[in-house]
């Protein structure tokens, strides 16, 4: 049952089994030990009783003169009912009873013995004839110093049990009432917890967070989460992988956990947006940033992270695959034209136009020569002559300076060929934006040059250049100035890759805006891994 109970009833009835077993043990040790003390006090009141008896000249005289009894009975009458003692008894060293409360009992003997004939004071709880009492038995002594009797004093143990209920009443109404400010605390507490929890009961937290932590680690996105005080307090496996968090610990603030730059901007909402790009040292990643509300309240944000990584690579190898395919298909419809147009100069015997127009053809062909005549390496030389055709097609001219050279060699030339591409594709679209309607034809120049220490790459354009303001921007992830390509392939993207490929390989890059844009590069050489390792 106390399973099933909710928040509000357990919290009850744990506050009221601790609070009541708490002031029950307190109380019944608060009784005893009071009446302990109010026995103890009794005893030494009736002894108190007595020995003012005992040392009455009138109580010595009467065990010794008959006419002297009666007074003393009315004396310890008096003492009875000023006192309030339950009896006031005079017994003779043989045990005869000189005064009593019950008349009968005067003259008697008792039936225990006369114990103050030794001299002592002696206290306890005595079973009498009036029942039972706080007792004290003082010695009577006569001119001589020699006890000759003793003076018995009773208080009812009644009357002591009640002196005590009267102190314990008032401890047994508090007692009650910090049991109630209890029970109203815990409802407090309760309705707080609940608060707090959402009106979540322990199960169905139990049961969230279960599915929480099978969710999270679970699925194959990225999922951060932050408090209202920008600590992490959600960290799934893959955003610690796609982040390099693995020594990250719930708690933490994020200061402490990314460095400054651009990612920690979209992690903490300095830099806002859908589907925001952040490039890190191995991924591209795709990060969404969402405020937490529940129930009017600021719960601090959730940060969700895709890897984009392998699908933009592939992305941009389908745009360049079909731009060349585009451009080969242009080719083949201009080399058929071409060859109907010779076809027809020749059979209407048009001898000296056909030589003429064959010329021109051949001029237009040597690009390729060219390309392959100053780089060796046939991936660069392919890359270039591809994007020389491409740029064809949208009425850019792609030039390689005449003083370039590039020399066969066993290096690794992957790096050169990505960060190549991509400026040149950049520089493309750059001045293809400007060209038609008028205005002249775009250029974009290519100087390459190579030795065994590093390659040196500048990649120039004649568009419209970067501002001077923006020159630190162009590297910055997701930043572009352009529309988004079809395809979904994001802009922005390829020269921030093209910085950290630069800076991974050990390399340099500078962007500057002479006369359109200029990008220098600078990448060390790298021994293709066959050559390494023999």
């Amino acid at each position: 049952m106390f399973q099933r109970a909710t928040l509000a009833s357990r919290i009850l009835l744990a506050v009221l089994a601790i609070v009541g077993l708490t002031m029950a043990a307190g109380l019944a040790l608060y009784v005893s030990v009071t009446s302990r003390t109010a026995d103890a006090n009794a005893e030494e009141r009736a002894a108190d009783i007595a020995g003012a008896v005992a040392e009455t000249p009138l109580a010595a005289q009467a065990l010794t003169t008959a006419a002297s009894r009666p007074a003393l009975r009315d004396l310890a009458a008096r003492i009875e009912h000023d006192t309030g003692a339950s009896y006031v008894v005079v017994i003779g060293a043989d045990g005869t009873r000189y005064s009593h409360p019950i008349a009968a009992l005067v003259g008697q003997r008792i039936e225990e013995p006369v114990v103050a004939l030794d001299g002592r004071v002696h206290t306890g709880a005595d079973n009498g004839s009036l029942g039972r009492s706080a007792n004290a038995r003082v010695p009577i002594r006569n001119a001589a110093g020699t006890p000759i009797g003793e003076v018995s004093v009773g208080i009812r143990e009644s009357d002591v049990s009640a002196r005590v209920s009267q102190v314990v009443l008032p401890v047994i109404f508090y007692t009650g009432l910090v049991l109630a400010i209890g029970v109203a605390a815990s409802l407090i507490l309760a309705r707080a917890i609940k608060r707090v929890t959402f009106g979540l009961e322990p199960a169905e937290i139990v049961a969230l967070v279960q599915e929480r932590e099978a969710m999270l680690h679970g699925i194959r996105e990225g999922v951060i989460a932050f408090d209202p005080n920008g600590r992490v307090n959600v960290l799934n496996d893959e955003a610690r992988r796609l982040l390099g968090l693995q020594a990250a610990r719930l708690g933490q603030p994020l200061d402490e956990l990314v460095p400054p730059g651009r990612l920690r901007d979209l992690l903490s909402g300095a830099v806002e947006g859908t589907d925001v790009v952040a490039v890190t040292g191995d991924n591209l990643l795709v990060l969404n940033r969402r405020p937490v509300v529940v129930a009017g309240r600021n719960a601090g944000s959730v940060v969700t992270i895709r890897d984009r990584t392998e699908v933009e690579a592939l992305l941009r190898q389908l745009d360049s695959v079909e731009s060349l395919t585009t451009a080969l298909r242009a080719q083949e419809h201009e080399y058929s034209n071409r060859l109907h147009v010779m076809s027809v100069l020749l059979g209407l015997g048009e001898i000296e136009e056909a030589t003429a127009y064959a010329d021109e053809v051949s001029v237009r062909s040597l690009a390729a020569d060219v390309v392959r005549a100053r780089i060796a390496p046939p991936v660069v030389a392919a890359l270039l002559i591809a994007k020389i055709t491409v740029a064809t097609e949208r009425d850019v001219e792609v030039v390689l300076t005449p003083d370039s050279a590039l020399p066969a060699s066993r290096l690794d030339h992957t790096p050169l060929v990505t960060v190549l591409g991509n400026l040149v594709d950049n520089a493309v679209d750059a001045v293809a934006d400007g060209t038609g309607s008028g205005h002249p034809r775009g250029r974009v120049t290519v100087e390459l040059h190579g030795d065994g220490h590093e390659f040196h790459l500048v990649v120039t354009d004649t568009g419209p250049g970067i501002p001077a303001d923006l020159l630190d921007q162009v590297f910055v992830d997701g930043y572009s100035t352009k529309e988004p390509r079809a395809g979904g392939m994001r802009r922005g993207v390829g020269l921030a890759l093209v910085q950290r490929l630069v800076r991974r390989a050990g390399g340099t890059i500078t962007a500057s805006s002479p006369a359109g844009a200029r990008f220098d590069v600078r990448l060390p050489v790298r021994r293709q891994v066959e050559e390494v390792v023999s």
